[in-house]
């Protein structure tokens, strides 16, 4: 009796050890998605405070089941990174790739982890980065790994007394593809120094490869000595950009009129329009350059005319600009010349003729820079005649199909007889949330709510407006409008108005100061959001190479007379740079304009940026029936540009925050 109470109690209690291990095993798989981001975030503060041993234990905790599990595991190889221990470090990248092959973090851990045994295991890391070139190609691993590659055979073979010519070879040809690949990449430079350390008969292709490497990494000298191993026909453009930043003008004059002469059939077009502006900066003189290009060579001569075009005074214009369209009606200049012949024949007053070459232009350029431009401007022309159908027709489609641009906003103020441009609204600031529909377990939204910003870049792949909304949450605004800014400009048919995305390309940043000082000074709060958009990209720091500080690039001179004037107690040039008190400057600087200017906001944005003595003297040498029209014949085209685009932004401004359309 004795001996089988025992044995049932011996039953009993490994039955309560296996309970117990399924109990924790079950707590190990499982755990509420609450308490798991508590721990995350316990975990992440660790790291970020330089816990590494506490935030290290505090990630293994997270259970297998949550999708934070992975990224957890990376995290722990970073604090192990962070605490020297190499070993740990390579057994959590390990760990990742081998448990979760397809997370988003295992290309890069396994990347890592080839780093990690460069020295040590050279075998084992050639066959992560093999793996990376075969399962992620079009990945930036994938090109590092190309480099690395190279490396480990060259350090391989470096003390061998013969190198074998296929050894050679197989080394630059990975260090070839890097550079190909990423010219720029961060291991470029060391590509380049292996390399020549390495090889002794490299191409003069391969010379022109490393040459533009060192030019782009601001290796100027070192890019001059390796072009003298390159052909001239093929390296031209390339010398003269290195001349000219070693201030060599001399030098890169004399190789771009060569290269104009004899060359430009090695050239891609974007490479010689470089290179004439280059020329221009040392010596203007357009009608030089066309000189130098072979009449029977496109190649160049359409953009120097388009640039002769527009230095010609406007009663020449149209003439000018006919002769480059019926030259190259196909070229890279041909809708903005033809969009200048429609614009001057307006101005002669052939309004006939003028609608025949718009709709010609909208025909043979739709979906050009210049198409909004042209289909405003025939909207006019149809107004002029009243022709209501067709007016009505080109306004609002320039408002369907271009709903953000500068056209659109003048196209609105026309259809709503609207006679100022300034539109009655009330703009307030409203969230920037992630900027697309997600599921709740959305692993990106999960992340940046725990405040791990950098493993989001992970998962974003190439989708720029997630890098912006990121760069948003981390405080970097004026990074984070730029990266949405140039992805919207990629986009073809825009989103509507209520889109995220819009939030990010036009964020409502600073809004109490804004608010306050542009009551203060009686002036309209999107248009100066604007203009703080469009001088500085809301960078409180900016300063431009004259001088022009903080938000609303005041110079220090005119910032010390509006100070004074309006004895605002500032100190100047220090306070520039405070946001608040460059954005109360700034609001009275424009009330001081548009005093001068009777009230006219145009005039006065024209003159924050040309100057108001400059404004004065156009408004009475332009010959102009309306503000369309004066706008349109700005002298400056810097300030020309810089009227449409402050517009431009003051109307999306108005339409994503209050609805306008």
């Amino acid at each position: 009796m004795f001996k089988w109470d025992m044995k049932k109690k011996v039953i009993a209690g490994s039955t309560a050890v296996i309970m117990l291990a399924a109990i924790g095993a079950v707590a190990f798989l499982y755990q509420p998605a609450e308490k798991t981001d508590k721990i995350y975030k316990s975990a992440l503060d660790d790291f970020n405070n330089g816990k590494y041993q506490n935030s290290y234990y505090l990630f293994s905790k997270i259970s297998m089941s949550s999708n934070l599990k992975p990224v957890a595991i990376f995290h722990r190889a970073e604090c192990a990174k962070m605490l020297g221990d190499d070993k740990s470090e390579l057994k959590q990248y390990e760990f990742l790739f081998n448990n979760f092959p397809k997370h988003k973090l295992s290309i890069k851990s396994r990347y890592l982890a080839g780093q990690k045994l460069l020295d040590s295991k050279p075998d084992v890391a050639k066959k992560y980065f093999e793996y990376i070139i075969q399962y992620a190609p079009n990945t930036d691993y994938a090109t590092a790994s190309e480099y690395y590659l190279g490396l480990l055979i060259k350090n391989k073979h470096q003390d061998d007394k013969i190198i074998a010519s296929s050894i050679k070879d197989d080394v630059q040809n990975y260090f070839r593809h890097y550079l190909k690949k990423a010219p720029s990449g961060k291991h470029g430079l060391n590509v380049v120094n292996n390399w020549l350390s390495f090889v002794d008969n490299i191409s003069n292709d391969d010379y022109l490869l490393m040459a533009n490497t060192c030019y782009l990494f601001g290796e100027n000298q070192k890019a001059r000595e390796l072009i003298l191993n390159t052909d001239n026909h093929e390296s031209w453009i390339l010398d003269a950009k290195t001349s000219y930043a070693l201030n060599d003008y001399t030098r890169a004059k004399s190789v771009i009129e060569t290269g104009l002469q004899n060359y430009l059939a090695y050239a891609d077009e974007q490479d010689v329009i470089d290179v004439i502006d280059i020329y221009n900066k040392i010596s203007p003189s357009v009608d030089r350059m066309l000189g130098l290009i072979p009449t029977n060579s496109p190649k160049g001569r359409d953009y120097l005319l388009s640039l002769k075009c527009q230095n010609t005074i406007q009663s020449e214009k149209a003439s000018c600009y006919s002769k480059l369209y019926l030259e190259y009606p196909n070229g890279r200049f041909s809708a903005d010349a033809l969009s200048n012949v429609f614009f001057a024949k307006i101005k002669s007053g052939d309004i006939v003729d003028a609608k025949k070459v718009g709709e010609d232009h909208l025909r043979k350029f739709s979906g050009t820079n210049s198409s909004p431009m042209v289909m405003f401007w025939l909207g006019k022309l149809y107004e002029k005649t009243n022709d209501y159908d067709k007016y009505n027709y080109y306004y609002r489609n320039v408002i369907d199909k271009y709903p953000d641009s500068y056209y659109a906003y003048r196209a609105y103020l026309k259809l709503r007889r609207m006679q100022g441009p300034i539109i009655t609204t009330n703009m307030k600031p409203q969230s920037v949330d992630y900027p697309y529909h997600y599921t709740k377990n959305n692993i990106i939204v999960k992340l940046v709510e725990l405040g791990d910003y950098d493993i989001v870049n992970e998962f974003s792949g190439d989708d720029q407006f997630i890098k912006s909304w990121v760069l948003y949450k981390k405080g970097d605004y004026s990074h984070s409008m730029l990266v949405a800014r140039d992805a919207m400009e990629k986009i073809t048919e825009k989103p509507d108005k209520f889109d995220m995305r819009w939030r990010l390309v036009y964020p409502i940043l600073f809004y109490d100061d804004v608010n306050k000082y542009s009551q203060e000074a009686g002036n309209n709060l999107p248009l100066i959001l604007s203009i703080i958009r469009e001088e500085s990209y809301f960078d409180p720091l900016a300063q431009s190479s004259v001088g022009a500080s903080g938000l609303m690039q005041l110079m220090p001179l005119t910032a010390s007379e509006i100070n004074t004037r309006n004895s605002l107690g500032m100190v100047i040039p220090a306070d520039l740079f405070n946001p608040s008190k460059n954005i109360k400057l700034g609001n009275y600087y424009y009330k001081f304009l548009r005093t001068n200017l009777e009230g006219m906001d145009i005039s006065s944005v024209a003159a924050y940026n040309g100057g108001i003595g400059s404004l004065k003297n156009w408004k009475t040498s332009i010959n102009y029936n309306d503000t369309d029209e004066f706008v349109e014949q700005i002298p400056y085209a810097e300030t020309k540009n810089y009227v449409k685009k402050v517009f431009r932004s003051y109307w999306n401004y108005i339409r994503i925050y209050s609805g306008n359309n």
